[in-house]
């Protein structure tokens, strides 16, 4: 018998990038939840405690940035791994790396990026062997 899908917790302001990754996590075998703004996505973290989250940087509301910070410092959520996807320079791996304020997240994934790369990124981050291929 199969363990319950881990929750991976989207978060992108760019519909086509969401359903993109909805739908692909979703076929590996993951349940997910998505939020559409920074904001939103701190709160359905704290609500739905996700075993992963995937993060826009660059999104209305509040950045991701904020967000990555939000996620970090609250002790419900600070344990929640995070993997950056964005569409910002390879300046910016360097810059999130070098906060001292933002501990760098646990995987970064530059636009375009491999999809298969993001799903062994995932799979390692939490633990997760029962995907579907």
């Amino acid at each position: 018998m199969s363990k319950d899908p881990k929750k991976i917790l989207v978060v992108e302001d760019e519909p086509d990038m969401l359903d993109f990754l909805s739908v692909f996590l979703h076929d590996n075998g993951f349940n997910v939840i998505i939020a559409t703004d920074g904001r939103q996505g701190f709160e359905k973290a704290k609500k739905e405690r996700p075993d992963l989250i995937t993060l826009d940087i660059t999104m209305p509301e509040e950045s991701g940035v904020r967000t990555l910070r939000n996620i970090q410092e609250d002790p419900d959520t600070a344990a929640i791994p995070v993997i950056v996807i964005t569409g910002v320079s390879k300046d910016f791996k360097k810059f999130i790396h070098e906060r001292k304020t933002v501990k760098p997240p646990a995987g970064y994934l530059e636009k375009p990026f491999e999809k298969e790369e993001l799903l062994a990124m995932a799979t390692k981050l939490i633990g997760y062997n029962d995907k579907v291929t």
